[in-house]
């Protein structure tokens, strides 16, 4: 939603609206950032970058993906990712094999190592969340789903 599409809404001035949302989008940004950073930060020493850990995952969610899937996926250019999936393929962590229903596209799969490095990173991060949120008071878990849900639907927009 844009600051323009606010103003008005709360009963405030206009001004006074673009002044709250600017201040809630810097709020916004600043929280996201710093848990993707957190997130980034729970691996342990020698396991694979960021990259490679955000492809295995999807493919682990989300099943077989081609590179244009994957990039789209990821907010990335198709070549970084032809970079991550070639190293992931070196590493025996994925596969390509032609897509069957269009032997003109590339898909990749997992491999069963692949798959459990998925599980792992997934793991970690979630037993970290989760021992973040049970820290919190029920109301505040209550608040965070709300804005959780909010949140989504301002991506997916």
């Amino acid at each position: 939603m844009s600051a323009k599409a606010t103003a008005g809404t709360s009963g405030g001035s206009g001004e006074d609206d673009l002044a709250e949302v600017r201040v809630l989008g810097g709020e916004l940004r600043t929280a996201v950032a710093r848990i993707y950073s957190r997130f980034r930060s729970e691996r342990g020493e020698g396991e694979m970058g960021e990259a490679a850990v955000i492809v295995l995952t999807t493919l682990h969610k989300h099943g077989p993906q081609s590179l244009t899937d994957l990039s789209r996926r990821a907010h990335v250019s198709p070549s970084s990712m032809s970079q991550t999936v070639n190293r992931l393929v070196a590493g025996g962590h994925a596969v390509r094999e032609k897509d069957p229903a269009d032997g003109r596209r590339v898909l990749f799969h997992l491999t069963p190592d692949g798959a459990e490095h998925a599980r792992a990173a997934l793991a970690v991060r979630r037993n970290w969340l989760d021992g973040r949120l049970a820290e919190l008071s029920a109301a505040e878990r209550q608040a965070l789903l709300e804005a959780a849900r909010i949140m989504r639907r301002l991506a997916d927009t």
